[in-house]
């Protein structure tokens, strides 16, 4: 990776999250990548948005739309063969919205088990009726008591 001084850094190996379950997992193909083997961040980016609908979607108990992408930052490139972890976490809960931080860690080289932290997000949703139009949220307890 390029710095804006130009200079090569490597990316810093870490761990995937102790204790936590990725919302998502997926491996990307030859066809979400450029002909260098980069994965296309459009691609990135909308599984990042697929995991991080699902918090907001157990949250809101219903439809959700995305309303805003708040940040997204690519950390380090991802290439064909990475094996992607998406982990999310809700941030902030409103009236009718909620906001996701979405982690995306990439497990390369999986013999020398080499995990590189790729992307982080922050995004909005917002829970939608049948109607399509914004709805409340439904009140903690009614979905503790669901379960």
């Amino acid at each position: 990776m390029t710095t804006l001084d130009n200079t090569v850094t490597t990316p810093t190996t870490v761990r995937l999250p102790a204790g936590k379950m990725p919302e998502l997992r997926v491996m990307p193909a030859p066809s979400d990548a450029n002909v260098y083997g980069d994965v296309f961040g459009g691609w990135i980016m909308a599984q990042v948005d697929l995991a991080g609908s699902l918090p907001a979607t157990r949250r809101a108990n219903g439809r959700v739309a995305t309303i805003a992408v708040n940040s997204f930052l690519f950390k380090n490139p991802v290439f064909v063969g990475d094996l992607l972890s998406f982990y999310a976490d809700i941030t902030k809960v409103g009236n009718t919205s909620v906001t996701v931080f979405v982690e995306v860690y990439a497990e390369r080289n999986r013999l020398a088990a080499e995990v590189v932290k790729v992307t982080e997000a922050t995004l909005t949703y917002v829970a939608t009726g049948p109607d399509r139009k914004p709805r409340q949220l439904p009140p903690l307890e009614s979905l503790v008591a669901h379960r």
